[in-house]
């Protein structure tokens, strides 16, 4: 079998995980009636200071749902140009909420309160109204780089002070509290909505889920509904999300660990122009020759590493729940070979 390192999704569940899943007590969640559902929104939405939570297929839906509760047709959403809102989502801000976006140039994904006070549009037709601030955390783009809290709270209080939604996609959040030593109800409180997603890091098998206050996911559940999200036993997967949040997120700590030591690798190898500083759970690097990058990715998928191409002569590899410490010396070996 291929070493597998595209992405933090193509983990499967464990076994504990399919245990507590066949387990599940059911029912019909768009009547709001699956305990197992119902008990998983309760536990994300008490574990960052939330009021509510609402469960969705992905994290995609749980930002545009977002996006739509906090825009009228017309207003503009803030963002950083490497947004997964912007780039990944099919274009879904237009689509879904027929909103303007106002791309910011940050520090590989990460915004300051000057930044978003430099953008805001005056009160004039001839602008769409500033309304929403997403922020990413951590940045996908960015190569799994984290926020620092401190800019965080200073932008969540700039908003509150002009009106502004605050959002955040937290595809990969806990990934960012665990390199950071932060606990969810300390940041929670400081946004209006937060998605997480439950089948990166975590290792759920599907999932996404939205939090904010009782009014926000009430809205949001009529989003949902729209959007053909509402599901009926969805207490399966609802109870894999919760055996990852008890038993799956501070083992994230060995998936950064593995993934630093291949960012050390990389930048001793002769045909690594460039690493992205490693953070997190991904690594970017950059190709000497960027024109190499399909037959690099070739190359090492033929000695068996799967990676995925990340934009002009980048390549990205992402470690995960199913990525050990034998494989992590096996994909050290396909590195030095195949870029050197």
């Amino acid at each position: 079998m291929p070493i597998d390192l595209r992405s933090d999704t193509v983990t499967q569940p464990t076994a504990a995980m399919k245990a507590a899943m066949w387990e599940a007590p059911l029912g019909d969640d768009v009547f709001e009636e699956d305990p197992s559902l119902n008990a998983l929104e309760q536990k994300a939405a008490k574990l960052f200071g939330h009021e509510s939570a609402l469960f969705c297929p992905s994290g995609t839906m749980t930002n545009q749902i977002a996006i739509r509760v906090h825009t009228q047709p017309g207003q503009e959403v803030l963002c950083d140009e490497l947004s997964h809102i912007y780039h990944y989502e099919g274009g879904g801000i237009a689509v879904n909420s027929l909103a303007s976006v106002r791309l910011l140039k940050g520090d590989r994904g990460r915004i300051t309160v000057d930044d978003i006070a430099a953008n805001i549009n005056p009160d004039d037709i001839h602008f769409p109204v500033s309304s929403l601030v997403s922020l990413e955390n951590t940045c996908n783009k960015g190569g799994g780089c984290c926020y620092d809290w401190k800019t965080v709270e200073a932008i969540a209080d700039f908003c509150r002070s002009r009106q502004l939604g605050l959002h955040l996609d937290g595809a990969r959040l806990f990934n960012a509290l665990v390199a950071t030593d932060t606990a969810p109800a300390t940041v929670g409180p400081w946004f209006d909505t937060i998605s997480i997603c439950l089948s990166k890091g975590l290792g759920a098998p599907a999932g996404s889920l939205l939090l904010g206050t009782h009014a926000t996911i009430k809205k949001a559940r009529r989003v949902r509904k729209v959007l053909g999200g509402g599901m009926r036993q969805a207490g399966l997967l609802a109870a894999a999300g919760s055996y990852a949040l008890d038993h799956h997120v501070h083992r994230l700590a060995e998936d950064h660990d593995r993934a630093k030591q291949l960012g050390s690798t990389l930048t001793r190898c002769a045909l690594v122009r460039k690493v992205l500083p490693v953070e997190t759970n991904i690594v970017v690097f950059e190709l000497t020759h960027p024109a190499e990058v399909d037959a690099t990715r070739q190359r090492m998928e033929a000695e068996g590493l799967r990676s995925v191409p990340f934009g002009a002569g980048k390549i990205r590899l992402v470690t995960h729940l199913d990525f050990n410490d034998d494989q992590l010396t096996e994909t050290t070996a396909i590195l030095k070979k195949c870029l050197n």
